[in-house]
């Protein structure tokens, strides 16, 4: 296990108080399999461009990984290849420093299980790593004198560069070949018309835990952050008897590097054709408020807008006083207070998502060709009758279905000359 020193830079200019973000870089440290010995706040008006945080803050940490024994120094900003060099040269050169984006990559790297996920890991590394080989190649050898002379070392970082652009372009082929795939599935789960929900939220807020809950099935449920990282989808029947999938995705986080939104979109398409997102708020933990609004950052960075997002107000089971809970009621829209682990109120929950699917159903009072039995079928399958009677034209149904498979059940018989036309 490597020994680590945390150093949390205190800008002014957060969303999240110092000391949240400070506990969030712990955790995403002890996540990693690291053991935190020390931790750092220091408190800057600006950055410094050799070092990050100034020659004496240098010269602290230098002495705390003697006095410490540490293996690693992590930083809670992203470092430039300069910073990083110049902060492990004055840490003995033997003293790894990395900044949080290498951080949650490394935990990606370890979390990733299906053959994407590893894939999208792979290709949010090379992207953070191809900018940051400059000047790397000087290190390695400089042979020739004067300035400008190309030494093997820097012909050596060119060609370093065309690998990584060249295993770039591979990886970005293969993810799209996967992602065109996953719109195979998608369309052919679009074809039986069942909703879908996706289950958002800040990473480790609970929605490993509200899935398994919901659906009975086992999913990992771990106090750590990045649990899940490839999407989980699983079939429910609602209250009303109406099929939905529930899709567990990866977690978001405060200051997400845009490159693993960009690595990560094919996975988060979930997020972008659901019908329904529940977004999972850990309310008992420090800085709830803030963590939502990084959620709603990255949905604004995907492009979602204007979707029904329903926000399940978890781990209400650590919280005693009823005011504090309250006071998230009022402020989020669609909010219900739940305990994904315990199975509290989660009767609420699916009460409001029950309502809300049924909202888009429609009434339907049709004839169906004896020809066109398939359709009876399917509304049999996806809706429920009221009615039904034989005629000497067809048959006469009375349903209520999902808005989808009205609009496709009208399409077809649009061709129809039947006086009886579809209503909603």
């Amino acid at each position: 296990m490597e020994r680590a020193i945390l150093v949390t830079v205190d800008f002014n200019s957060r969303h999240l108080e110092v000391e949240a973000e400070s506990g969030e870089l712990r955790e995403l440290a002890r996540s990693s399999g690291a053991l935190v010995v020390k931790e750092l706040i220091c408190k800057r008006e600006k950055v410094d461009p050799a070092s990050f945080v100034g020659k004496g803050k240098v010269e602290e940490i230098s002495d705390l990984c003697l006095k410490d024994k540490a293996d690693v120094v992590i930083f809670n900003d992203e470092l430039s290849s300069t910073q990083q060099r110049n902060l492990e040269s004055a840490c003995g050169g033997n003293v790894k420093v990395i900044d949080r984006t290498q951080l949650i990559l490394d935990i990606f790297a370890q979390r990733a299980r299906s053959q994407e996920g590893k894939i999208q890991v792979e290709l949010a590394q090379l992207t953070y790593l191809l900018p940051r080989l400059v000047g790397k190649g000087i290190m390695l050898s400089r042979l020739g004198g004067g300035i400008g002379t190309r030494g093997p070392g820097e012909q050596k970082l060119e060609i370093d560069r065309r690998r990584i652009r060249t295993r770039i372009t591979r990886l970005k082929r293969e993810l799209k070949e996967t992602e065109d795939r996953r719109t195979l599935f998608r369309k052919k789960r679009e074809r039986f018309l069942i909703p879908t929900i996706a289950i958002i939220g800040y990473t480790n807020a609970g929605k490993s835990a509200l899935l398994s809950s919901l659906t009975g099935v086992s999913t990992p449920v771990e106090n750590r952050l990045f649990t899940t990282l490839d999407p989980l989808t699983r079939k429910f029947i609602l209250p009303n008897n109406q099929k939905v999938l529930f899709t567990d995705t990866v977690g978001f986080l405060h200051r997400l590097p845009h490159h693993l939104i960009e690595a990560f979109k094919a996975t988060l398409e979930e997020v972008i054709e659901a019908d329904i997102l529940v977004h999972v708020l850990d309310i008992s933990t420090q800085g709830a408020k803030e963590r939502s609004f990084a959620v709603y950052e990255v949905l604004d960075e995907l492009g979602v807008k204007g979707k029904i997002i329903i926000t399940a107000l978890n781990k209400i089971d650590r919280i005693e006083n009823a005011s504090v809970i309250n006071r998230f009621v009022n402020e989020f829209e669609n909010s219900i207070p739940i305990s994904a682990l315990y199975k509290k109120n989660l009767d609420l929950l699916l009460d409001k998502i029950t309502s809300i699917v049924s909202s888009v159903m429609r009434d339907i009072n049709i004839v169906i060709p004896y020809e066109k039995m398939q359709m009876e079928n399917l509304i049999y399958k996806e809706g429920t009758v009221s009615k039904k009677e034989y005629r000497d034209t067809g048959i006469y149904i009375e349903a209520q279905v999902p808005y989808l498979i009205a609009q496709r059940i009208n399409d077809e018989l649009s061709v129809a000359k039947e006086e009886n036309g579809l209503y909603s």
